[in-house]
């Protein structure tokens, strides 16, 4: 069994972390971390939990074999440095620490996407979660990149479910401001820039065009939805080019794409991303979802773990979704 740890269990994503592992049949919960809530069982927090697990929240942690860090950006650096973590206990950071600076210490993180990180994520002892919109992007974006065929200005729109913000109730994520609304936020300077475009570089894109990302927020609680297109200059054929995301994600277990068009509620409660390809008067539109919570945090940082661990990748991820 594979002793884990979760550090900033109150959370989002710690939760849906925790749903997931407690059903995950090669893994032993030892301890769940939270400076705030030390001696509350964890189904007080986390409702969905209740009558699944006896486990309390504390603030020390045994002998793992892997922690999850699940905490806000720009603490786990700190969680390091504060604690003596053994050389021989594996990290998943599931924060923006470690996606564009990898080294740190005598740790050296690999950048955890798994469709195209996969051989080096199995040996690695540190990885560093995708953030959830950078996932749905890249997904969409990677088998163009792997040929070098992005050339023009990239455009997107995505959209996202109010857990994206996390648990803290803010002015724009109360229930009040969000419900029957929809804003945009960060527009052409989202933090998660940064690592689409090292991603899609080091992917053989090697000129990367200037990415146009408008965020928005959505009046509903998980999801991604995105909206991508650019010119096409035909450079291969409209079926070369389905193809090729045929071919680029045929060993993928959760990567998949429709010949249909594809709506949220199809990957909600899942570590699933769908793609959708089409061809308008010399564009080529994309759309590309995910569950924000599971492929885009929790899911796929199991989907990491399973990995460094020799398991099947898909192992303890076989969630129900529901269309309705």
């Amino acid at each position: 069994m594979i002793n884990v740890s979760i550090v900033g269990g109150t959370g989002y994503t710690a939760g849906e972390l925790l749903r997931i592992l407690l059903r995950h049949p090669e893994v032993n919960i030892e301890s769940v971390i939270s400076t705030t809530s030390v001696g509350v069982p964890i189904a007080e927090m986390h409702r969905d939990l209740l009558g699944e697990t006896d486990l309390i929240f504390t603030d020390t942690f045994f002998k793992p074999d892997v922690i999850f860090l699940c905490l806000g950006h720009g603490l786990s650096r700190a969680f390091l440095t504060d604690n003596n973590i053994p050389a021989s206990c594996k990290v998943i950071d599931l924060g923006n620490d470690f996606r564009n600076d990898p080294v740190f210490n005598e740790r050296n993180f690999v950048f955890g996407l798994c469709e195209q990180n996969l051989e080096l994520i199995r040996t690695a002892d540190n990885v560093a979660n995708p953030g959830c919109f950078a996932t749905t992007i890249i997904l969409a974006l990677l088998p163009l990149a792997s040929r070098n065929l992005l050339k023009e200005e990239i455009h997107i729109h995505a959209i996202t479910g109010s857990t994206g913000a996390g648990k803290r109730a803010t002015e724009t994520t109360h229930f009040s401001y969000r419900d029957n609304n929809i804003s945009v936020y960060k527009p052409f300077t989202h933090q998660h820039l940064e690592e689409i475009g090292n991603t899609l570089t080091g992917a053989g894109n090697s000129n990367l065009p200037q990415i146009n990302f408008v965020p928005m927020r959505g009046d509903f609680t998980r999801g991604i939805f995105a909206s991508i297109y650019t010119k096409w200059d035909g450079s291969i054929s409209e079926s070369e080019v389905l193809e090729l995301y045929e071919d680029y994600y045929r060993a993928s277990p959760f990567v998949f794409v429709s010949q249909k068009p594809i709506s949220l509620k199809e990957v909600v409660n899942t570590n699933k991303g769908l793609l959708h390809i089409e061809f308008y008067n010399g564009y080529i539109h994309i759309t590309s979802i995910i569950d924000n919570l599971v492929k885009g945090a929790s899911g796929q940082a199991v989907q990491n773990m399973n990995l460094m661990f020799g398991l099947d990748e898909t192992t303890g991820l076989q969630l129900k979704g529901s269309s309705f």
